[in-house]
């Protein structure tokens, strides 16, 4: 009887269980088709601002105003845009605040570690800026054989995520590379591509792409980073649309005037989107997730709920028998 009560037991405290998981997958599916429908909407918006700058900063190339007074360092454009010798990379790792996510968190840990350790192998300095305190603990402890810095950790920033909330990280960021501190910012975020599917990957911020390298490497660079191409059949007539418009473009009052309205923009909506993006891979990580384990209880039920009629019918032959035996003996 002690061993049908366990089972009775464990049943009931993995349908308990289920009813956690199930809820927590509907609310995350509920959140991600909100959050996914913020992915798009706000990729348009960052390819275009990013193409715009790009052609801005191809016109007018290298600036030499490194000593601009202004009262954010974000809007320090010239000191911003200038690229110098690498020492010391900065990189911002945007993850989460909760778990019960599945791998996500585990992921951006692995890609992190083997990011830092490259750059440590080719002689550079790592600083770490954490956005969400799901990663903190692993890297922290990490540190201490990989040597590198966590500079800062942003906790309460993506619990109401907005475009202010990026322009605290940006500001902070760009006051680290205007002081020169840092010598390149890197952010490590998950793309998201579907309710099933996300990407951890790093994108450059700062430096942007030197003038140097062509307008061709800039919009080559462009399709890639914020993956243009996703946009199917229409993004070549697009793309072939927007060459022969930015070739007779004209800037007013001046290329300069509107590269420095630009470059706080530019900087603050990569920020933006790569947290959208991170919001929403970890959304569907956790409805993923939850939907497992959702389906991993009723499995676990089942074969628990078979295993008690087994052992239940074994107890009442077992007392039938005793009965018949008892009978029989008088």
């Amino acid at each position: 009887m002690a061993n049908l009560r366990n089972i009775k037991n464990r049943i009931s405290s993995i349908k308990n269980t289920q009813k956690i998981t199930r809820a927590m997958k509907m609310v995350a599916a509920a959140k991600v088709k909100k959050a996914e429908a913020a992915v798009k909407m706000s990729r348009p918006f960052t390819y275009e601002l990013y193409r715009m700058f790009m052609k801005i900063y191809s016109e007018i190339g290298k600036t030499e105003f490194d000593s601009i007074k202004t009262k954010h360092a974000v809007n320090n454009y010239p000191a911003l845009l200038n690229a110098r010798d690498v020492n010391t990379v900065a990189l911002v790792v945007i993850s989460s605040n909760k778990g019960l996510a599945g791998a996500y968190s585990a992921n951006i840990v692995r890609f992190t570690l083997n990011k830092i350790k490259e750059l440590k192998a080719g002689g550079k300095n790592v600083v770490l800026y954490l956005v969400g305190q799901k990663t903190l603990a692993p890297l922290k402890n990490a540190s201490k054989t990989l040597e590198f810095e966590i500079k800062e950790v942003y906790t309460g920033i993506l619990d109401d995520l907005n475009v202010s909330s990026a322009k605290i990280v940006a500001e902070d960021l760009a006051e680290d590379y205007v002081e020169k501190r840092v010598d390149r910012i890197e952010l490590v975020t998950t793309r998201y591509i579907n309710t099933m599917t996300y990407k951890v990957e790093d994108w450059t911020l700062l430096p942007a792409l030197s003038p140097k390298e062509g307008k061709e490497k800039a919009h080559e660079m462009e399709l890639n980073k914020f993956h243009r191409a996703e946009f199917d059949k229409e993004h070549n007539v697009e793309y072939e649309h927007h060459m022969k418009i930015d070739s007779i473009m004209e800037f007013l009052p001046c290329p300069e005037c509107v590269l420095q309205k630009i470059v706080p923009m530019y900087i603050t909506n990569v920020i933006y989107q790569t947290m959208l993006e991170a919001q929403a891979s970890e959304l569907s990580s956790r409805m993923t997730a939850m939907s497992a384990a959702t389906n991993n209880a009723e499995d676990m039920i089942k074969n628990l709920t078979v295993q008690y009629n087994k052992v239940r019918q074994e107890s009442i032959t077992q007392e039938l028998t005793e009965v018949i035996s008892g009978s029989m003996s008088k």
